[in-house]
């Protein structure tokens, strides 16, 4: 197929990249630099000038595609507006192209709200953090559309071994200072390694009916403690975190930032049994003891 990707230089839409361009797609990435577009082209990619908040410069200038996967977010406080003049555009150029083009869509673990000992699925409702709100009526939008092939990905958590949700981790750790966490070690994070997601975007890509949703949670809950201290082991650091509150991670980082003192436990177990999602990555400390 013929892909178009935005995002596709993060921690997600990199992984992606490799997956889609080893699976013999032919892939199109938006760019919004030359570092991008070359990052991009290292991957095997090709690469589109364009930036998600001005849609209207580029977005006419689409070539035939088959499939869009969407993973780039804007993380400023407008982030809701920028998505919704985004799609505002998008939708109706891939409307106009010459066969329905397969829409896969990024949504996200904190729009479930902190589950405690519940495990959350995609039945489960909706309880979004408030930074997030926005986000449900645009993935509704999404699967409601008839002029596209609507899909959704709620990732988990996504972590490398020292990048993704686990990168402020390893910089603690490797400094030699205690590894903060926001809200306490007993706080749970469903985990997925950015590989076994970026496999579960493409078999939704080739394989999901229209109008579907799935979570992409590998570990459905695993105490951030846990995490914390695998990479105190790893560096001999300070053994005992230093725990933050979620008001002054909001305050350093966004509203946004709230989501890392979520207690969360999300099952994958749809995207196994309907797509044959098979994680590789199910020991992220063994991963960690591995950096050294």
């Amino acid at each position: 197929m013929r892909v178009f990707v935005t995002g596709g230089t993060g921690v997600i839409g990199s992984a992606v990249v490799r997956e889609l361009v080893a699976r013999r797609h032919h892939v199109i990435g938006l760019a919004r630099s030359e570092t991008a577009a070359a990052r991009l082209s290292a991957r095997g990619a090709a690469s589109m000038a364009g930036d998600i908040s001005s849609p209207g410069t580029w977005v006419a200038q689409l070539p035939d595609i088959d499939a869009v996967v969407h993973m780039a977010c804007d993380l400023a406080s407008d982030m809701g507006a920028i998505e919704r003049r985004l799609l505002d555009k998008l939708l109706p150029a891939l409307a106009a192209q010459p066969a329905k083009v397969r829409f896969v869509y990024t949504g996200g673990c904190w729009l479930f709200g902190a589950t405690g000992d519940v495990v959350a699925t995609e039945r489960t409702g909706f309880d979004p953090l408030p930074a997030f709100a926005w986000m449900i009526s645009h993935l509704e939008r999404i699967l409601a559309a008839h002029d596209v092939h609507g899909i959704v990905i709620h990732p988990a958590m996504v972590y490398e071994p020292a990048g993704g949700v686990f990168r402020r981790f390893a910089r603690d750790a490797f400094a030699e200072r205690a590894v903060r966490l926001v809200g306490g070690e007993a706080v749970r994070w469903p985990l997925v390694h950015s590989e076994d997601l970026a496999a579960l975007y493409a078999l939704a890509l080739e394989r999901a009916p229209a109008g579907s949703s799935y979570i992409g949670a590998a570990a459905e809950g695993r105490p951030v403690g846990q995490i914390a201290r695998a990479f105190a082991r790893l560096t001999g650091g300070p053994q005992e975190p230093m725990i933050v509150s979620a008001d002054a991670a909001a305050a350093e980082l966004g509203e946004w930032a709230r989501g890392y003192a979520l207690d969360q436990c999300l099952s994958g177990a749809k995207a196994r049994h309907e797509l044959g999602w098979q994680p590789k990555h199910l020991d992220p400390e063994a991963e960690i003891a591995a950096l050294a």
